[in-house]
């Protein structure tokens, strides 16, 4: 009996850690539609939560293995297109004639499609370099040094995310010369929040573990 139950926080743990990937995924595409100003720097708000998505996956990576980590981002693949579905279609069924907020639900939600669009394209790229980035220096390193494929794959990934993102999403939304401006501002915040998790990944890394027996944790791979 005391087996089953811990070996069920290993299954547990894993779903917890997708869901509040999902979590952060689905919210940071919906908040996104806001441009915020952080200190000059016009960024989409969508960059509060979406780089914890990294740090998700990347504990996802180190404790269960290459496999469940690109499953999870499959997952949160087709829970977006779920998000777009159900926007759409709640947009598209007339509102009873009482209700006067058709117009600010199109012009709010209207534009997370697009965003979304963006954001899958850049989040199938990124996601996937980055689980596959991470376990090249993990096997590189032969399992030791946490923080360079913490940071080595998350500045990679992070960068073509940007890139793909905010072209698609804002591409003829806003001025061209803003357009360059949030890529390299938003990437550099990115950056930053990389280099604030490394502590947070070993910190929650052991802590994990403890809670899971050898057998249900990744293996290095050679």
């Amino acid at each position: 009996m005391e087996g089953r139950v811990v070996n069920n926080y290993a299954v547990l743990i894993l779903l917890a850690l997708a869901m509040m990937f999902m979590a952060c995924l689905l919210g940071a595409n919906i908040v996104a539609v806001k441009l915020i100003d952080v200190a000059g720097w016009v960024l989409p708000a969508g960059i509060i939560l979406y780089p914890i998505t990294f740090l998700l996956t990347d504990t996802i990576s180190e404790i269960f293995g290459r496999r469940q980590a690109t499953l999870v981002v499959w997952i949160g693949f087709f829970g977006n297109i779920i998000l777009v579905i159900a926007i759409y279609v709640a947009e598209a069924i007339p509102a009873p004639v009482y209700w006067e907020n058709q117009e600010a639900y199109s012009t709010i939600l209207g534009a997370v499609p697009r965003i979304v669009v963006g954001s899958m394209v850049a989040y199938l790229i990124s996601q996937n370099l980055d689980v596959i980035g991470f376990h090249f220096w993990k096997r590189a390193t032969s399992g030791r040094m946490l923080w360079l494929r913490n940071n080595a794959s998350t500045m990679v990934s992070q960068s073509i995310d940007t890139v793909i993102f905010v072209l698609i999403a804002f591409a003829g939304v806003v001025p061209n010369s803003a357009l360059w401006e949030m890529i390299w501002m938003q990437y550099l915040f990115k950056l930053g929040i990389a280099a604030i998790d490394t502590p947070i990944l070993y910190a929650l890394i052991p802590t994990l573990k403890r809670w899971i027996p050898a057998e249900y944790q990744a293996e290095v791979e050679s």
